[in-house]
């Protein structure tokens, strides 16, 4: 396959869910994925946080140790479980290559998750970020990850996320779904902005629900090699280990600004205004609130 064939193709529907063209004629594969009993499972909505918090417990179940976790890009670190594009890369294969215990990244909302991964009751780590920024976020990498469809104009863009109609669907279904499967499963989920405002007590947290402890020593360790300006420069973790025609970071960085709040550069007062409106039907009858700045 050529890279037209494979680049900017229209996203589909998956069981109502618009994924990758790749993902869905793979689907049958990644329903299949085998968990194991001690997978840690990192789940998050599209540019919410999730090389980040990926980063931290690459360090945490390498006891800190920054070479370790130099040994390779965050994307074998912590492989993507349903990202399979032919004769590029395959989440479920590489999975399969690693030895116990791994860590699972995935982007699916909880009604596609793999059903092994219920059976097995595998602790999931969710990071759910404010939809603001989100939407900001999601239109620049867009730009320059291009194994979406094209972004169109930032208008254009921002109907289509409040409509549900990008890469994993809508976002309110999203964080509503894993936001209620809390209640059943070992699911710590966690919020972007917390993890700004205060990393070591998110941090804190991780641990307690890994039930893992660390001297302080390799906590503050951890915190500063996770920090965005360390992350930033960090080619393991930054993404520019992967090829210029996946990901061009002339058009925009993958690692952007990593702020609270950005939303309001890009949102007019007239976006803002409908935005709200309709987050407020959306989020009607959740107890899950949002800050959107810190």
């Amino acid at each position: 396959m050529d890279n037209k064939d494979i680049f900017r193709r229209e996203l589909v529907d998956v069981h109502g869910v618009p994924l990758f063209w790749s993902i869905a004629e793979a689907w049958p594969q990644i329903e299949a994925f085998e968990a194991r009993p001690d997978d840690l499972l990192i789940s998050t909505y599209p540019k919410s946080g999730t090389t980040w918090v990926s980063e931290i417990l690459d360090m945490i179940y390498n006891n800190g140790d920054i070479e370790k976790c130099k040994r390779d890009a965050i994307f074998n670190r912590v492989p993507f479980m349903e990202l399979i594009v032919p004769g590029y890369v395959n989440g479920i294969q590489q999975l399969e290559a690693l030895k116990s215990p791994r860590l699972v990244k995935t982007h699916l909302p909880v009604e596609l998750l793999p059903s092994s991964l219920w059976k097995n009751d595998c602790k999931m780590i969710y990071v759910a970020r404010n939809a603001k920024d989100v939407a900001v976020s999601y239109y620049y990498f867009y730009q320059m990850a291009k194994m979406h469809p094209e972004p169109g104009t930032w208008e254009e863009f921002l109907e289509k996320f409040k409509a549900g109609k990008v890469g994993f669907g809508s976002w309110y279904d999203h964080v509503k779904g894993w936001w209620e499967k809390r209640k059943d499963y070992r699911i710590l989920y966690l919020f972007y902005e917390d993890m700004k405002e205060d990393p070591k007590r998110e941090l804190l947290k991780v641990l307690k629900f890994l039930e893992k402890d660390l001297p302080e020593e390799i906590v503050n360790k951890i915190l500063y090699h996770t920090s965005f300006k360390v992350m930033k420069q960090n080619p393991t973790a930054n993404y520019t280990m992967m090829s210029e025609k996946e990901m061009d970071h002339n058009v925009s960085p993958f690692m952007r600004k990593g702020i609270s709040g950005d939303w309001k550069n890009q949102f007019t007062v007239a976006q803002y205004e409908t935005f709200e409106k309709h987050y407020n039907q959306q989020m009607e009858g959740t107890t899950l609130k949002f800050r959107e700045e810190i």
